[in-house]
């Protein structure tokens, strides 16, 4: 096993202002390429169902509510599960076809800016091997982490280059629809880990204090997501 220099995380290349288009297009092509020879067959299909997908955000609205006043607003968790809900309810023939259509792979799961090493070449790297249902997903809920990611650390630009090539090499025209609601997933599911900081005893104060202002901002961000479905 080797240890990668921290100094090539694709984190802290942002952090120095020393990511490029070149860099963001390279690494679309190999997302791309890896989501289509990607498996998918009928049981992996299945956590595309909305059941599923359902079923994962009843998951994190149950886990944060006890968040709610701390790292949440109240108007911002009832907005985004509002939104959310009527969605899903608006998109159901859409996310039917994107079942159909092979679009539900198994995929990545945790594709951010601290999951990529660059050095004399793209490593994409600890994919989630650990749950199917986190890992099983439509290929546009992999390109929406790192398209929020991109967001979140204020590069726009980046991020609505880096999608744009993905459709460019993907041809996957559609998931521009579902973009933004797999954005607030993400940024969503982002805030409830940072929170979850909050009882952990092995946390210090200066660090749970810091997590705070994290996970507000992670949720305010999905509320920014949510309020354009």
């Amino acid at each position: 096993m080797k240890k990668m220099p921290q100094e090539k995380m694709m984190n802290k290349l942002l952090e120095e202002n020393k990511v490029n288009s070149k860099l963001i297009d390279r690494i679309a092509e190999i997302i791309a390429e890896f989501h289509s020879k990607a498996e998918t067959n009928k049981r992996i299909s299945e956590f595309g169902s909305l059941a599923i997908i359902e079923t994962n955000w009843k998951e994190n609205f149950e886990q944060t509510r006890e968040f709610v006043g701390k790292t949440i607003g109240i108007e911002s968790f009832k907005l985004i599960r509002e939104r959310i809900g009527d969605f899903m309810k608006r998109n159901v023939s859409f996310f039917e076809r994107r079942v159909a259509e092979g679009r539900v792979r198994d995929c990545h799961g945790d594709i951010h800016s601290g999951n990529i090493f660059v050095t004399d070449r793209i490593y994409i790297f600890d994919a989630i091997e650990f749950n199917e249902r986190f890992r099983y997903s439509d290929v546009v809920s992999d390109i929406a982490f790192l398209a929020m990611d991109l967001d979140f650390k204020e590069r726009a630009d980046l991020s609505n280059f880096f999608v744009k090539k993905y459709i460019k090499y993907s041809g996957d025209q559609e998931l521009t629809e579902l973009l933004p609601f797999y954005k607030c997933y993400r940024a969503y599911v982002r805030g409830k880990v940072v929170s979850f900081k909050l009882k952990d005893p092995n946390v210090g104060s200066e660090e749970k204090s810091t997590a705070v202002k994290e996970a507000k901002a992670y949720f305010k961000l999905a509320s920014t997501y949510a309020k354009i479905l």
